[in-house]
């Protein structure tokens, strides 16, 4: 499970990070509401913790775009607003929870996989593309029936291109998929991941374009 943990105040928000990377989740974090809503544009996650006194954006700007876009993923608004004005307007922005400071990090946990719980149970977490196909809890993937043998790279390579299918992504988006627990992954290392997708679908159909200039194009897969 994928996490963006969105605080600006420095030492909450690597107190949580670290204390979900510890419970096993892979975390990012933002700390500026216009950071927060590019990743959410780039990047697809699990769930979202999200404050709402943010530099540039606030938090409800942040959870206002992120629903006018039409992504359901689960947000937890974790704020030091506590009137029962700021908790309602959250959760008719779309907010999934309100949670005021300070809180216990057990007690957040739990709320955080109760979402995830909820989420998951009306969720569809099988990708499907042509003969291919992705599942997001086991992260097995399959071609034609036949199981993929993945990186971890190449899996979020083309989890996003299928995601965005049809689309152009670019290198710096696939980067920024594919980066984990702040160690980067430069976008020489999308071209390999990239190329070794194209090996596997060789004769499949599938076609992972390059649009040069920009990024790569997942096409629609051709009928046989």
């Amino acid at each position: 499970m994928r996490l963006l943990v969105i605080e600006d105040d420095d030492l909450l928000a690597e107190s949580l990070t670290s204390f979900f990377r510890r419970s096993g989740y892979e975390v990012d974090c933002e700390t500026s509401g216009p950071g927060a809503d590019a990743a959410l544009r780039k990047t697809a996650y699990d769930l979202v913790i999200l404050d709402i006194g943010l530099p540039g954006m606030d938090g409800f700007g942040v959870l206002y775009r992120l629903r006018q876009r039409g992504q359901q993923v689960p947000v937890l608004v974790l704020s030091a607003r506590e009137a029962v004005e700021d908790r309602v307007y959250g959760l008719n922005l779309g907010a999934d929870d309100y949670v005021v400071k300070p809180l216990q990090l057990h007690e957040l946990e739990a709320r955080v996989r109760a979402l995830l719980r909820r989420s998951l149970a009306g969720e569809t977490r099988t990708l499907a593309y042509g003969p291919l196909t992705l599942d997001r809890d086991t992260h097995i993937a399959s071609l034609s029936g036949r199981a993929l043998d993945l990186t971890i790279g190449e899996w979020r390579t083309l989890e996003l291109l299928i995601l965005r299918a049809g689309k152009v992504v670019t290198k710096n988006e696939l980067s920024e998929a594919c980066t984990a627990r702040e160690q980067p992954v430069s976008p020489n290392a999308v071209e390999v991941y990239v190329s070794r997708l194209r090996a596997k679908f060789e004769a499949t159909g599938i076609n992972i374009r390059t649009v040069r200039g920009w990024g790569y194009l997942l096409a629609e897969p051709a009928q046989n």
